[in-house]
Formats: structure tokens, C-alpha cells, sequence
């Protein structure tokens, strides 16, 4: 299957609750490759790296509300092209 990227931008109360670590677990549990870092407008930037149904299931997380301490507003995604030099999912 074919390796896809997105990149995600979550707005709403995503910092300061344990959001990047909680989609950092998500990734890891789905074998995804990419980031999630804080942003200085108080959203959080994911990037998304893996095999379709993957990445699709993270993104459904996400727009879902994330975490239980979370709350998402609005999420924006872009397709972009996957980061081959990633290794795991971080947090930033």
C-alpha cells in the first residue's frame, strides 16, 4: 500500500492538556510516522505519515475531539508528501 502524508492543525484547547502526548500514543498504536507540536496561536500541528486507513483513523481521532481534556474546534488538513527521513511519532 501506498505511504500518504496530511498535515493537521488543531484548534480549540489542545495545549496544556495533554494533547500531543495523547496523539503521540494514537500514532504509535497505529505504526504512523510523524510529529505533533505546540504552535504559538495555541493550536497544535500534526504530522501524519503512514498507509492510508492509518492516517485516516488518526484523523478521525483527532476531529473527534482527541483526548477527554481536549477541545477541538475546528481541524484543517492539507494532503502533503511523506517525510521518508521520520522515524516513529514525536512530540515538539
Amino acid at each position: 500500500m501506498a505511504i500518504v502524508g496530511m498535515r493537521v492543525w488543531v484548534h480549540g484547547r489542545v495545549q496544556g492538556v495533554g494533547f500531543r502526548y495523547s496523539t503521540r500514543l494514537e500514532a504509535q498504536a497505529l505504526d504512523l510516522k510523524g510529529y505533533a507540536r505546540n504552535l504559538d496561536d495555541g493550536s497544535v500541528e500534526v504530522l501524519i505519515c503512514g498507509d492510508p486507513p492509518q492516517v485516516n483513523a488518526l484523523l478521525e481521532w483527532l476531529k473527534a475531539g482527541g483526548p477527554r481534556s481536549a477541545r477541538v474546534d475546528r481541524v484543517l488538513t492539507e494532503p502533503c508528501q511523506p517525510d521518508a527521513g521520520l522515524r516513529g511519532f514525536t512530540t515538539g
